[in-house]
């Protein structure tokens, strides 16, 4: 049954152009993964002050600290979570791209970790839901292990060998059945209107975490 993922994961690369896509529980674990496998322990990370509260929370809990800008992001959908420092190769952590779908945007976003929201408000209405789109096998497979329990998707456990202490985040056989469906009927494009989010930086739990 687990095979319709894989399904709708690859009906995800066709459409958007990216190499992978992995399936996640929400854009959140998404974002929070990303920041995880750059390595963003005790790194600054800079990110637009007025979006959902669950992407700066996805930072702190990957043990980074906040920076935040004035950066208006909401009429194109998407922005990116960067590395601060000036001496990083590849500055950008991920693409929180929850308000933004299109067809081919994997040549349109300049970055190689975009996060998706299946949220029931977002563009593949499911209810719950996300994805990562990444450029390589390597990162493809960290993914997997770090969503399934450090664990190979698609083996028995008694026969498995795990791989790394992971997270239970995986994506339901039901909501890929309902995304595929979804996904059929989808324009070529898809910007969800400006949402009124707080000021993030107004609540000293996310900015006090930077001293």
């Amino acid at each position: 049954m687990w095979e319709v993922v894989k399904k709708f994961e690859k009906a995800m690369c066709e459409y958007t152009g990216a190499p992978y896509a992995v399936a996640v529980e929400s854009c959140s674990a998404a974002l929070f993964l990303c920041c995880l496998q750059q390595n963003i322990r005790g790194q600054r990370v800079t990110m637009p002050r007025v979006t959902y509260p669950s992407a700066a929370a996805a930072v702190i809990h990957a043990g980074g600290t906040l920076e935040f800008n004035d950066e208006r992001w909401q009429d194109r959908g998407w922005y990116f979570l960067e590395n601060a420092r000036l001496d990083v190769m590849d500055d950008v952590i991920a693409v929180d791209s929850a308000k933004f779908l299109a067809r081919r945007m994997w040549s349109e976003i300049t970055g190689d970790r975009i996060c998706l929201s299946f949220h029931h408000k977002k563009a593949i209405p499911i209810g719950r839901g996300g994805m990562i789109l990444c450029e390589r096998k390597e990162d493809d497979e960290w993914f997997r292990w770090m969503k399934h329990d450090g664990r190979t998707e698609g083996t028995n456990l008694t026969t498995d060998t795990l791989h790394c202490v992971g997270w239970n985040m995986s994506f339901t056989p039901e909501q890929a059945a309902r995304g595929l469906t979804l996904l059929s009927n989808l324009p070529d494009r898809v910007v969800l209107p400006p949402e009124p989010y707080q000021d993030l930086s107004k609540y000293k739990f996310f900015t006090e975490a930077n001293r």
